[in-house]
């Protein structure tokens, strides 16, 4: 059985840069470990700056979803064998229809779900799931949950992630991007949507020595609406857009990273700074379950609690005072819960373990080395 498979990715951007930023950190690091991906993706404009090597690196394609339903680039492509549909996109039914009908047998078919702390996760995690109509009737996928606990499908690391951790300057980071922040003032980075508290966590920094460091896009846009609104501000800069690893790079830099989203979640609770996170707002306010399940799996302090509710929209309140002792219980908190994350399997490590398995449907009839010897059948150029 051959341990280097061929793996399409498909991803649709909703709203924001969060689902891409996963399945790229996905496809890279499957990459680093001997795969080969096509990501298939509906607006892939985010990589020039996400990740300006995308179109350098060998045995990657990016792909434009449309291209999916297109006969004459179907014919093209070496059969994969592994299908990812990330977030509850449903792949194209051109698409399946081909698989099913010229491969010798189902790819590895997963459904790669959201990320959730919620009880239920590990009972669904790896649950098969039969088709039931289109095409592919009788074919089987397979869900594929992210979590927090060893029972889940982990989280997102690279193998090198310590190594470049403990190689980073994050002095020489700091006197760059913040030359003039006094020796005991505070760093903060602001990646959000549009928090309730923001004009109370601007007003609060007026007159301080912290510097908040706001990254474009909708947390731009955010703070100069409410600093539109105040007649002293605080000080601040704008970051430009940055590639994953330097945005990796600021939250290793900070004393306190205020995240948006699935992925710079993640990358928050690796970096082990404090950090507080603004989940994705659901109309039916569903995420304020899936938020008060992170907190109590971290076993996050109150005063971590109420600074998130508040900054989530979940409570009314005052904003706490960012004393040292408030942001040293937070990034003990953090520290512990990357801990006991770096002692489980990662994501990539359990997804390629199921996809491997005996259990999982796969293909080998096209072998790694046809895929080698053969780059126009996976670099194909489409019209």
């Amino acid at each position: 059985m051959k341990s280097h498979r061929l793996w399409d990715i498909f991803c649709t951007v909703i709203d924001n840069h969060g689902d891409l930023g996963v399945c790229w950190r996905l496809s890279r690091q499957l990459l680093a470990q001997g795969q080969l991906v096509r990501l298939w993706v509906d607006d892939a404009s985010a990589l020039a700056w996400m990740a300006p090597e995308a179109q350098a690196l060998p045995h990657l394609q990016v792909l434009p979803w449309a291209a999916a339903s297109q006969h004459e680039v179907l014919q093209t492509l070496a059969p994969a064998d592994v299908w990812v549909e990330a977030f509850g996109c449903s792949l194209p039914e051109a698409f399946v229809a081909h698989g099913v009908a010229t491969y010798p047998q189902q790819p590895a078919w997963i459904n790669l779900e959201y990320l959730s702390a919620e009880d239920w996760v590990p009972r669904m995690h790896n649950m098969p799931s039969p088709v039931m109509s289109g095409p592919a009737k009788g074919w089987t996928k397979r869900f594929f949950y992210p979590g927090f606990t060893a029972d889940t499908g982990g989280l997102l690391r690279e193998t090198d992630l310590q190594e470049r951790q403990e190689g980073f300057d994050r002095a020489a980071w700091r006197q760059q991007h913040a030359p003039d922040l006094a020796p005991n003032a505070l760093l903060i980075s602001l990646f959000c949507y549009e928090p309730e508290a923001l004009p109370q966590v601007l007003q609060q920094l007026v007159g301080m020595p912290h510097h908040l460091m706001v990254t474009p896009g909708r947390p731009l846009a955010a703070v100069q609406q409410a600093l539109s609104g105040m007649a002293v501000h605080p000080r601040w800069s704008a970051l430009p857009y940055t590639h994953q690893d330097g945005f990796d790079e600021m939250l290793w830099a900070c004393d306190l990273n205020l995240v948006r989203g699935e992925d710079s979640l993640v990358r928050a609770l690796w970096a082990g700074q404090a950090f507080i996170w603004h989940i994705y707002p659901q109309d039916d306010n569903a995420h304020h379950a899936k938020l008060e399940a992170f907190l109590e799996w971290m076993q996050a302090p109150q005063s971590l609690r109420q600074a998130h509710r508040l900054w989530n929209g979940m409570a009314a309140g005052e904003w706490p005072a960012l004393s040292a002792a408030a942001l040293a219980d937070w990034a003990a908190s953090a520290q512990t819960a990357r801990q006991v994350l770096l002692q489980q399997s990662d994501l990539v490590s359990q997804l390629r373990s199921i996809v491997m398995s005996p259990h999982a449907q796969h293909r080998d009839g096209v072998s790694l080395g046809q895929h080698l010897e053969e780059p126009a059948m996976l670099n194909a150029h489409f019209p």
